[in-house]
């Protein structure tokens, strides 16, 4: 039986590595051949980029913020404030010397494929536009859970993301200019699926 599960362990690596090599890797025949099956397996968890060495990084600081409406136990609604995701995460791994890739990048990312799968006016761009808002959405919802956003009795019932954009200031001798007040990118109100709303979905 241990030999069994060992051998399932190593052949899901070996895939999971051939994977992450094609996607990665030059455009091949392979990698032409079965596009689609290697992007099912990479987007959205597994995606890759090379922002780390551009040759002009961010400047930019970007903050994933949410707010629900919420359905009381009494029959009622509320809206909740807006909670800060990206701060709550720069909290949870603050003194931490090695925090997890998941920690680090999870929001960001989510985010980043949103962003490029969606116009300004948030409307999908090709064929992952609804997959990027299906991980984005259950994003924020297993968020406001573990906050308990919903309180007592309360069920998540829509969410609102928002994101604040601050440009990172220049220094002083490069002559940039950088805008004073933050910019928000609002979406729409999505409405959150039964089996998600009490954070059903992990």
């Amino acid at each position: 039986m241990a030999a069994l599960v060992l051998a399932v362990v190593a052949v899901a690596a070996c895939v999971h590595l051939g994977m992450v090599f094609l996607h990665v890797a030059p455009s091949n025949t392979v990698s032409k051949q079965h596009a689609q099956a290697i992007d099912d397996w990479i987007y959205p968890e597994f995606e890759q980029n090379w922002k780390l060495f551009a040759p002009n990084p961010l400047q930019q600081n970007i903050a994933v913020q949410v707010r629900a409406e919420v359905g009381t136990a009494d029959g009622g609604t509320r809206t909740t404030g807006w909670y800060d995701l990206s701060a709550e995460d720069g909290r949870a791994i603050e003194g931490n010397p090695v925090p997890s890739h998941t920690q680090q990048n999870e929001l960001r990312r989510a985010w980043d494929l949103y962003g490029a799968t969606h116009d300004g006016d948030n409307r999908p761009v090709g064929l992952r536009g609804a997959l990027a808002e299906q991980y984005l959405r259950r994003l924020v919802v297993l968020r406001l859970d573990r906050s308990r956003a919903a309180g007592a009795g309360g069920v998540v019932e829509r969410v609102q993301v928002r994101c604040r954009i601050t440009d990172v200031p220049p220094p002083e001798w490069s002559g940039e200019k950088a805008r004073g007040a933050p910019v928000y990118r609002l979406l729409p109100w999505w409405t959150v699926p039964a089996d998600e709303a009490r954070g059903g979905v992990r």
